[in-house]
């Protein structure tokens, strides 16, 4: 395969605005931004807590008013009470991510600024990371069973491309960060209930010494699910140990152990949704298609600083990864897979003569050979006879710098990223006929940012850059069985430009809009070869659509309206459109003959992302002396509609969902209460959740959750 290379430059668009907002950005409740504006002279406690608030998705922790493209970053503290069975859960609020609910939290599509929109299972085009380790597959795909919200103390969004830093990372990054920086050594015990019957439990122990800190979480859950044939099961085990064996040295070993099964209902016509939302594809059924998960990972992370004036920092990590899998669908599909993999960067700050200069290398490897055994499937159980069996290895091997580079004292900076990638995949069938496939894709990425701090606290930004995203294992499966590849399946590139402001105002001596956060961005990006998927009798396949244009504003932001209660708001706007695309459609006639028809989609919206994605929130806190801390918020999320294929033959209804969440935070010396409960969706809106891409028998449409309950109880114990 060709090595793909930045195309052409384009002209960016002038109307790319943000003069909007006195209070608009990303959830910055979530982010955490400790700002300062110019109502009033700095204070020196704001300052220390800014120097605190670091985000590590961009591999060079830096302050968040210091990083020139979109960020955001969640503390436990912004979703404790919330029902967390799934990352929209916690996350639906951040602007520019939209998140929709398959099955649980297992296939929740990720998308933003529109990568990520294409997977009808799994994540893709967005990085994930648990720890700063990829819970991504080294082709990109991406499942987050291991990750458990009892245990993440933190959450890293970085929105755009990242590309020039990660591989397969056009959308950007989210990083879920285990909770290993608590102060005192505790104990706590988790419970929670709710409606169609799920049940969740687990401890979580951490411990502090003067030397080191150690983390263990186990958590069970059962959830019976909203639709037929939908019930899961879960038991996880995330493992931190984190040492000093000298003053600026830290040794880090991390693990994790999952084991579940999640049965699926499957995608309804319009017909079915229209007569039960909640049934099942009666096709899913009578396959009994499932997932059954056993997965672990064991990595460890030597981190020193050094130099004379602790001006140089190394990281080196090393990890094993293990995972076997059960699927059945049309037939029944055994996988076994194991990997290693390794990164390690080099960081130097120094003063180039007035002017502050950060600069860093480093480099990634993963590969991860694997066995797939194919049966027939027998109504869900796995047939004696194996049908064919073929061994594969997906390795990616990248290199990566960085230079942030002070052009005014304290006011300008500019970033200069970029990175190679090369990422191999080789197919090998054992069985009869013996075929044998080998594919490589490799790319540089390239990335330009600007910073001004208009005011110590309030910064405006701009970026451009390449992206690189080459197709996953999965969307290489080959139409054509003369193939086990799909020959004509090219690499997704785009080039992205983004503009933003950020940041706080703050008034001191007044109770009424005591402080504003807010952040606004636009951008626009030109997709050449989109990949996007078909679907022929239920086996999903990809191809390249010619070119799309994407222009959006995400704007957000929060507002102390009186002492902690806070009013929250973001907002999305989408105009995603092909540009150029034709296509070989692939439908059934009411005989069930194939039909083989050519299309034009130029003009056509891109599927499964909103034109709007709106949510606001109010909420409250407040203590009662010494023990009692009580929490209530209310929020709204209005969906419009989504079109369910490329040839935009319908668009789901627009929806909208009200939740609600109380809890109270009780503490006694030592011990601590926590109860909370909410409900969601209070109105019982029938909707529909996820869109299935494409289905070639117009499969397209699963609900999302109607009212549902849950009631919360954690018990805990500090040392």
């Amino acid at each position: 395969m060709e090595t793909i290379y930045p195309k052409k430059r384009f002209l960016l668009p002038a109307l790319i605005m943000l003069t909007l907002l006195f209070f608009v950005a990303h959830p910055v409740s979530s982010q955490e931004i400790k700002l300062e504006n110019s109502w009033n002279s700095t204070e020196d406690t704001l300052f220390r807590e800014l120097n605190e608030v670091v985000i590590t998705a961009t591999r060079m922790p830096e302050r968040i008013i210091d990083i020139p493209y979109s960020v955001v970053r969640l503390n436990y503290s912004n979703y404790q009470f919330d029902r967390r069975i799934g990352a929209n859960d916690m996350l639906s609020a951040v602007p520019g991510l939209f998140l929709q609910s398959r099955y649980g939290n297992h296939d929740v599509r990720f998308s933003i600024r529109g990568f990520g929109s294409r997977s009808n299972s799994g994540i893709r085009g967005i990085r994930i990371l648990l720890d700063d380790i990829p819970e991504s597959e080294p082709d990109g795909q991406t499942r987050i069973e291991a990750i458990d919200f009892n245990s993440i103390g933190r959450i890293e969004i970085v929105k755009g491309s990242a590309s020039s830093l990660y591989t397969n990372a056009p959308g950007g990054v989210v990083n879920f960060i285990n909770d290993i920086e608590f102060d005192n050594s505790s104990l706590v015990q988790f419970n929670q209930v709710g409606s169609f019957g799920l049940f969740r439990n687990g401890i979580k122990a951490a411990v502090r010494t003067d030397k080191y800190r150690f983390l263990t979480t186990y958590s069970y859950q059962n959830y019976n699910g909203y639709r037929e044939h939908n019930n899961e099961y879960w038991h996880i085990l995330n493992t931190v140990v984190e040492t000093t064996p000298s003053e600026h040295t830290r040794l880090t070993i991390l693990g994790y152990f999952v084991d579940g099964r999640i049965k699926l209902p499957g995608s309804l016509t319009k017909e079915e949704f229209e007569q039960d939302p909640y049934q099942a594809n009666q096709r899913s059924i009578d396959r009994d298609e499932k997932r059954i998960t056993t997965k672990g990972r064991l990595g460890i992370r030597y981190n020193a600083t050094f130099g004379r004036k602790l001006n140089n920092n190394i990281e080196v990590t090393a990890y094993g990864t293990i995972k076997y899998f059960e699927r059945t669908s049309r037939e029944y599909r055994v996988i076994n897979r194991y990997g290693l993999g390794f990164s390690g960067k080099y960081i130097n700050r120094q003063q180039i003569g007035k002017r502050t200069n950060e600069v860093m290398v480093g480099g990634d490897i993963f590969a991860q050979p694997a066995r797939v055994e194919f049966y027939e499937n027998i109504n869900g159980n796995r047939g004696d006879q194996i049908q064919q069996l073929t061994s594969e290895n997906i390795t990616n091997k990248g290199l990566y710098f960085s230079d942030n580079f002070e052009i005014l004292p304290d006011k300008m900076f500019v970033l200069l990223t970029g990175r190679y990638d090369n990422v191999r995949y080789r197919l090998d069938e054992e069985t009869l006929p013996s075929r044998d496939g080998h594919l490589r894709f490799h790319a540089f990425t390239p990335k330009i940012a600007l910073n001004y701090k208009i005011l110590p606290l309030i910064a405006l930004y701009t970026s451009f850059g390449y992206s690189f995203d080459s197709p996953a294992n999965n969307e290489l499966d080959s139409p054509d069985p003369v193939y086990l590849f799909n020959q004509d399946l090219k690499p997704q590139e785009s080039q992205n430009f983004e503009v933003g402001i950020k940041g706080k105002l703050y008034q001191r001596n007044t109770k009424w809009f005591k402080r504003v956060l807010f952040e606004a961005t636009g951008f626009y990006i030109v997709v050449d070869n989109e990949i996007v998927p078909f679907e022929v009798l239920g086996d999903v396949f990809f191809r390249n659509a010619a070119k799309t244009h994407r222009l959006g504003t995400e704007l957000g932001g929060l507002v102390e309206i009186w002492e902690n209660l806070n009013f929250e708001a973001s907002y999305t706007w989408s105009h995603f459109r092909y540009k150029s695309y034709e296509a070989l459609i692939i439908e059934i006639d009411s005989t069930g003959d194939f039909i083989e028809t050519a299309r034009d989609f130029a003009g056509n919206i891109v599927p499964s992302v909103p034109v709007n994605n709106l949510y606001i929130a109010l909420s409250y806190s407040h203590p009662f002396g010494k023990h009692f801390n009580i929490f209530a918020k209310l929020s709204y999320q209005g969906i419009s509609g989504l079109w369910v294929d490329d040839a935009n033959s319908d668009e789901t209804a627009p929806y909208s969902l009200l939740n609600s969440v109380v809890g109270v935070d009780i503490r006694f010396g030592k011990f601590n209460l926590m109860f909370s409960g909410g409900v969601n969706n209070i109105f019982d809106a029938k909707y529909v959740g996820f869109t299935n891409t494409n289905s070639a028998d117009k499969r397209f449409y699963e609900a999302g959750a109607p009212r549902d309950y849950f009631v919360s109880l954690n018990l805990g114990y500090r040392f």
